[in-house]
Formats: structure tokens, sequence, C-alpha cells
């Protein structure tokens, strides 16, 4: 990692919003991320639907490279993925949040949860409080949700969440389907520290 500071040197620290849940906190990344970041994408069944190439993440490098990009995706366009984390734990769960990668067809909150989270309703908890994040920060109409077509969880997810589907994106090369969540239709709540 980087090297000690020396004595009255400070770094730069990111200061974005915190979305609190019942169960969750919704924060900006953190260095102590990575290694839960890449753990959760080394998992085959969920790198096969969130990594660019569909691999499971297998080096140190690659998982910190994953981590950097969610990152930057705050520091590039003020917004991008939330970590979430159990508030009783402090356990990294996973991702959710804004993401509006260049060529992307919409502005999109996605969700990743790691395996030994899922079933809880966490990745539903944590997109409607970034949802109504989101509709709250930003004017826009509509939020999409790019959902590859075998991943059953995600669908599940955004029907929860009251999206249906409304098109077809090319994801990283195969057919994925684009749900829709509508500023008109959403109803939500959230506490924002």
């Amino acid at each position: 990692m980087i090297p000690p500071l020396k004595p009255g040197a400070r770094l730069l620290q990111p200061n974005g919003p915190v979305i609190e849940t019942e169960r969750l906190l919704l924060r900006q990344w953190r260095g102590d991320d990575v290694a839960p970041n890449t753990a959760m994408l080394a998992d085959p069944g969920t790198a096969r639907f969130i990594t660019v190439d569909g691999k499971p993440v297998t080096s140190v490098l690659n998982g910190w490279r994953n981590a950097a990009i969610m990152a930057g995706h705050w520091v590039l366009h003020g917004v991008g993925m939330f970590v979430v984390e159990e508030k009783s734990s402090g356990k990294f769960v996973g991702r959710v949040g804004p993401w509006f990668p260049p060529g992307w067809p919409g502005f999109e909150v996605g969700w990743g949860i790691a395996t030994e989270f899922r079933g809880k309703g966490f990745a539903v908890e944590a997109a409607r409080a970034s949802i109504d994040w989101a509709f709250a920060t930003f004017d826009i109409d509509r939020i999409i949700h790019c959902i590859d077509r075998e991943n059953t969880a995600s669908q599940g997810v955004a029907r929860r969440l009251g999206a249906s589907k409304d098109g077809e994106f090319d994801l990283f090369g195969h057919v994925a389907d684009v749900w829709v969540t509508h500023r008109n239709t959403w109803k939500g709540q959230v506490r924002q520290n």
C-alpha cells in the first residue's frame, strides 16, 4: 500500500454523501474495501454478470483496478456506486448506486451483492435508497438497470423495485435487458447523513 505519512501531512479524503437505511450504510469507497470487493468478484456466479469479461477476478491487482474504477467514477463525475456496509457488523455487503460510463444507455442504478449477503433483501434495500437519492439529487425522469437476460436474481430485484423492461442493450458483447424505474411512479424513502 502507500507509505506512512510524515507528521502533519494530510491526504485528500472523499467527503461524499452517506445514506442510511434500516440495516445498511451506503458510503464512499475506502482502501479497506478493495479486498472484500475483490473477493465478491472472485465468485464465478457474481463475476458472470458484473465483470467486463464475465470472468472471476483472481488477482489482487485486478481487484484493486476494479475498486479504483468504482471510486474513480465518484472523482470524475461526482457520483458513483456506493459501498454497501452492514451497520450491525461493519462488513462489506457489496456496491449499489449510480453508474454512467461513456456509451451507457442512460443513468443507471446498478447493484452487486456479495454471495454471503444474498437472499436477505439487501439489494432491494440499498437500491431503493440509491434511487431515492438519485431522484432527489438529479433532474431525471427515469433510471435504468442493465440486467443480463440470465440474471434472474437481479430481474427479481428490479421487479421488487417496480421497474419494467424497456429495451435491450449490448452489454460487453451480449444482449442485456434495460429495465426502467420512472420518477412519476416511484415510491421510496431514505434518511441521509
